[in-house]
């Protein structure tokens, strides 16, 4: 596995991922997520909450 990647031409800003990420890795910042990679876990439960498929591993 690897960190989560945002692809922000295709992330929408729902916050979506931020919900689900059990160690609050991910924040919205000018309306699009940021993964902080000190901080991700790799258990990829965001890949698998975003609509846009804007997170990738």
């Amino acid at each position: 596995m690897a960190k989560a990647v945002v692809d922000s031409a295709a992330c929408v800003g729902c916050e979506a991922c931020v919900g689900t990420c059990p160690v609050e890795a991910i924040a919205i910042e000018n309306g699009k997520a940021k993964v902080d990679a000190d901080v991700c876990i790799e258990c990829s439960s965001c890949v698998s909450a975003c609509p846009t498929s804007a997170i990738s591993q």
